[in-house]
């Protein structure tokens, strides 16, 4: 996608429900659930092509009603963040050995089945491109996708300092940052490949690094 189109794609201010539009979604009308499909997909299908993202653009490509979509979503911005998270697989820490285990294995073990094998490389870039030139849509996918995905790997962190492997005096959200921005600079400033052996030797020894200052001492 250029940037003039992500540019253009990602004027994601709230959209307007006038009275007319609540009116038209009708009180008690059942929700359509290929409905929701169809509207991610054309959001998806706009931002692999590079279009212009709007919501004339996505009720033109889905075929869905303006209505329908405000029923769903209560902005465009928070539209385009279901649609950049299509894909993602749940994170489910395996906490029955050490929790640096746990932490080794997620990071480390299958990186692309922690991300998720729908979820390519190239939707990554996608999404922090969009993200990081718009505040709202950066918001909005914080709140809710980022936040979600992040708490199982904060309350595993909590587990760690419970069983006295960390030290109590730990900030997890901080330490989540730590860890999680370390992949993220290797593709933000880098312009690294998170599969390449190089890079995750990089990710690995930082990881290590900070793992080194969280550690419980003994």
């Amino acid at each position: 996608m250029s940037t003039a189109a992500a540019r253009g794609g990602t004027r994601t201010g709230r959209a307007p429900c006038t009275a007319a539009t609540r009116a038209a979604s009708g009180p008690g009308r059942p929700r359509d659930p290929q409905h929701d499909e169809r509207i991610v997909d054309a959001v998806i299908g706009l931002i692999d092509a590079g279009e212009r993202i709007s919501v004339n653009a996505v009720v033109a490509a889905s075929g869905v009603s303006r209505a329908a979509l405000y029923r769903r979503w209560p902005s465009l911005a928070a539209l385009i963040a279901a649609a950049l998270d299509r894909g993602r697989a749940p994170i489910r820490p395996d906490t029955s050995g050490t929790i640096r285990e746990t932490f080794l294995a997620l990071l480390f073990g299958d990186p692309e089945a922690t991300r998720g094998r729908g979820y390519s490389d190239r939707r990554f870039r996608m999404r922090l491109m969009l993200v990081l030139e718009n505040p709202e849509l950066q918001r909005a996918y914080w709140d809710s996708h980022v936040q979600r995905r992040r708490a199982p790997m904060v309350e595993a962190l909590r587990l760690g300092m419970e069983r006295g492997e960390l030290r109590a005096d730990l900030d997890p959200e901080a330490c989540i940052d730590l860890i999680n921005g370390v992949f993220y600079y290797q593709v933000v400033v880098r312009g690294a490949d998170l599969r390449e052996a190089d890079t995750l030797a990089r990710c690995r020894a930082a990881f290590d690094t900070a793992w080194r200052g969280m550690a419980a001492e003994g």
